[in-house]
């Protein structure tokens, strides 16, 4: 169901999606690659209505969700449905808008949760270069070593390590005291390494 073929379409079904994407073009000034995603991704939902013996004016709520579920164990990534599950909340609020329907199947209907990508690590390599790189002959490259070594060691946040005040530092112990988000204070591990270092 990638690629729609617009014969398979209705002519009824093929009208009220132009009439929906000349609003579109009206209200939001969409650029045609915008309005052709728009277009391919309610042209799916309704030719699997068509399949259906169901039509864009008559769906209920379970049909798209049965659609979008569709879509997923076709491959489709959770992001694509939520982009698709978008364009369709949008040509149903037009058509509810228009008169065209009487309520609006999509409206209870929430956006798959989406993960966040998980950070890129960099190899051994990239650290060992990352940490030779600050000249040591500098009181600033001193710095810049001291502080990438800390970074290295405690898994700082960036601002936590630059707000850091030496009254935090406990040689001794090997521990910094880090006051972070919501004003948490947190007793973190230096490591040798680190610790020679500043």
């Amino acid at each position: 169901m990638g690629t729609v073929d617009s014969r398979q379409l209705t002519d009824a079904h093929g009208q009220l999606i132009d009439s929906w994407l000349d609003q579109q073009w009206l209200e939001k000034g969409l650029s045609e690659h915008s309005l052709s995603n728009y277009r391919r991704d309610i042209s799916q939902l309704a030719v699997w209505l068509q399949h259906q013996r169901a039509s864009l004016l008559a769906c209920e709520r379970y049909q798209l969700l049965e659609f979008l579920a569709a879509r997923h164990q076709q491959g489709l990534s959770a992001r694509s449905v939520a982009r698709q599950l978008s364009a369709v909340k949008s040509f149903y609020r037009w058509l509810k808008r228009e008169g065209r329907i009487a309520e609006d199947p999509a409206l209870l209907i929430e956006r798959p949760k989406l993960g966040r990508p998980l950070p890129k690590t960099l190899s051994e390599a990239d650290v060992e270069a990352l940490l030779a790189a600050p000249d040591f002959s500098t009181p600033l490259g001193l710095r810049d070593r001291a502080m990438l070594e800390v970074l290295y060691a405690t898994g700082l946040r960036v601002t936590e390590l630059v707000t850091l005040t030496q009254s935090q530092i406990n040689p001794r112990q090997g521990l910094i005291r880090v006051i972070g988000k919501g004003d948490k204070e947190r007793l973190v591990p230096l490591g040798e390494e680190a610790l020679h270092w500043l």
